[in-house]
């Protein structure tokens, strides 16, 4: 088992370096092709930081043959990185808190995520409509409501134009968009290559502490395939843009549902919800009220914080405790 758990935490580290390398240059990418950051950095971010999620789903299932671990990864990413709002907070100023500093366009994301989010639900708890041997209607929707998502934010982006603040990151002379993408196209390889292994790792620590699939989903592969997200974040609060932070986290949230679109394509067992274990609703169920109250946080957030945390992200911190503590118990 300890040969196990140093692979898995050997590959969260790689995991963690690869991401935030990826995200500087997928920065540098959105810089040097001239398109808006606001909405490429929407689209290309969140796909960035989700891409080992997308793997380990993939793999997941695949490789492994586990609908508990890809359905846990994908839910539990989606409530560690509401997590993730609770750990940039506490970098913030105590008269500035997170919520306080961001625009009320997150809405729009938050609202498609829990959308999305409660669609995993009804297919973790009811029959679902087969449409192919391996791809049931909910499922199918969630491209389709991924799609119409990213379109909407768009048109809203469009109409509603966000001030974009001017980089941090000093661009050389030597930079150019073929390099540029060539190191970007290398520390992706290197997230793939990484994020097809651990899932083995997770699983043989799930069977050997009698966990179970679903915590060990939830905890351990959604943190590690949250890194690029937690570096991403941390990395947007020191250069003042918790805007670019909070929008990434989100639009991650709406992408990694839509991984389950291609989770139940590479599932040939059946369909993905369905075999994967009801123990996600309460993940489930977390995510929605987490959302719930983020989105209150954007629209009514406190104008100061206690301790640490201000209410909102003192609320969601709470509210992921007591997701894993539940699931802890069912396991």
């Amino acid at each position: 088992m300890y040969i196990d758990i140093l692979g898995f935490v050997v590959c969260a580290a790689i995991i963690f370096f690869a991401g935030k390398k990826l995200s500087y240059y997928g920065d540098l990418l959105a810089e040097l092709t001239g398109m808006g950051k606001a909405w490429i950095g929407f689209i290309l971010m969140s796909t960035v930081t989700s891409l080992p999620e997308l793997m380990v789903g993939i793999s997941s299932v695949s490789i492994v043959g586990s609908a508990d671990l890809a359905v846990g990864n994908i839910v539990g990413s989606c409530a560690f990185n509401l997590g993730i709002l609770s750990l940039m907070d506490v970098f913030t100023p105590k008269n500035k808190p997170l919520f306080s500093q961001v625009s009320q366009s997150h809405i729009l994301a938050a609202s498609f995520g829990v959308i999305l989010i409660v669609l995993v639900g009804l297919g973790l708890f009811l029959d679902d409509i087969i449409i192919s041997p391996s791809m049931g209607l909910i499922s199918l929707s969630f491209g389709v409501i991924y799609l119409l998502s990213v379109r909407s934010i768009y048109n809203y982006q469009k109409i509603n134009p966000v001030q974009e603040e001017a980089t941090a990151i000093e661009q050389s002379p030597e930079l150019t968009l073929r390099g540029v993408g060539l190191k970007y196209g290398f520390f992706a390889l290197i997230i793939i290559a990484v994020a097809l292994v651990i899932p083995y790792f997770a699983d043989n620590i799930a069977a050997q502490t009698g966990l179970g699939e679903s915590f060990v989903g939830t905890l351990f592969l959604a943190t590690s395939t949250s890194l690029p997200e937690i570096a991403i974040s941390m990395i947007a609060i020191r250069t003042g843009s918790a805007d670019m932070a909070v929008g990434n986290l989100l639009g991650s949230n709406i992408f990694n549902v839509f991984i389950l679109f291609f989770g139940d394509i590479f599932y040939t067992k059946g369909l993905l919800l369905k075999d994967a274990s009801d123990a996600n609703l309460i993940s489930v169920f977390a995510v929605v009220v987490m959302t719930a109250v983020a989105i209150i946080g954007f629209i009514a957030p406190g104008r100061s914080k206690r301790v640490f945390l201000a209410w909102d992200t003192l609320a969601i911190f709470l509210l992921y405790v007591l997701n894993m503590v539940l699931l802890y118990k069912l396991s």
